[in-house]
């Protein structure tokens, strides 16, 4: 895993996250980006929405 300052987590894949309601979403990508802003319309996956000033 590598953490970014001001931008996202990047996960080697493939991986599985279980969300706070319970649910349970994966990607079986080489790396992905999780979001840690909140922002991204793609939660939990970082669609970079953490660029946009807000």
């Amino acid at each position: 895993m590598t953490v970014q300052r001001r931008g996202p987590l990047l996960v080697e894949g493939p991986v599985e996250i279980e969300l706070e309601d319970g649910t349970t979403v994966s990607s079986d990508r080489f790396r992905v980006a999780l979001c840690t802003c909140r922002r991204s319309r793609r939660y939990p996956w970082c669609d970079t929405s953490h660029r946009r000033k807000a």
